[in-house]
């Protein structure tokens, strides 16, 4: 089982009502994202993190590993705005090299700062439904919100071939090993060459016994889960309104 789904069936919001699970993310999300405000990020990255942690139960050290993630492809994305190399020195910083300085201004310091603040903000949204929503019930809201039904169809497919192809390729891998497949570096690349071709025949024949199960099952063109059956809870309600109106406050009249 992936780690992030195993946490999400262990958490300690696990039962709680997923439509209020989602609205809180995606609302947090939206405003994050349409607002571009550092401080409203960073409200929503704290807020997440303390109920992922505390509430949720999740160890820091997944959460933090998790988020390290995003942000080394987010260090690298905006290491653009906030190194330059130009013949006029710019206001944040200015190394020599030669004739020229590697440099940046403060905007694009502020730009870029501001650009890793809110996509982490926005992640933090979506790691505190993954890490307390199991898929199934995910997808049972984005059902009960009238989504397309293919749509939901092949989320759920695919969600179930990613535990499936990780399962055949941690077998391919071990075998490979234990044959000492991945000795030095052409061995090893030889043995990733091998292992995505055997992937490949194997996902599709994992893929026709999959339809084979589901048709053995009455399969009709949807698939249908059992509800948890958990309730709104009316004060729950009321603070994630309160929260949202606050960091939508946070985003208009902070910075």
């Amino acid at each position: 089982m992936i780690l992030i789904d195993s946490l999400s069936y262990s958490s300690k919001l696990r039962y709680k009502n997923p439509e209020e699970k989602f609205v809180f993310a995606m609302s947090s999300l939206v405003i994050c994202v349409a607002t571009k405000s550092i401080l409203a990020a960073l409200t929503a990255l704290i807020i997440n993190g303390w109920l992922i942690i505390r509430k949720g139960g999740i160890p820091l050290s997944y959460y933090v590993k998790y988020l390290l993630v995003p942000l080394v492809f987010l260090f690298f994305s905006t290491l653009i705005l906030l190194v330059n190399i130009s013949k006029i020195p710019l206001d944040a910083y200015a190394i020599p090299i030669g004739e020229y300085y590697l440099t940046s201004s403060l905007s694009d310091m502020y730009r870029g700062i501001g650009l890793i603040v809110t996509a982490l903000g926005a992640v933090s949204c979506l790691y505190f439904l993954a890490m307390n929503t199991p898929m199934t019930e995910i997808c049972e809201v984005l059902k009960r919100m009238h989504c397309p039904t293919l749509f939901i169809e092949l989320m759920l497919l695919t969600y179930r071939f990613i535990f499936i192809l990780l399962e055949v390729a941690s077998a391919i891998l071990t075998a490979q090993k234990s044959r000492l497949g991945n000795r030095d570096f052409r061995t090893s690349l030889d043995s990733f060459g091998k292992m995505v071709s055997i992937l490949f025949i194997r996902s599709l024949k994992k893929s026709t016994h999959l339809y084979d199960a589901m048709e053995s099952r009455c399969y009709n063109g949807e698939l249908n889960v059992l509800r948890d059956g958990s309730r709104s809870v009316c004060k729950e309600i009321v603070w994630i309104v309160l929260y949202e109106m606050v960091l939508l406050g946070i985003a208009v009249f902070g910075f």
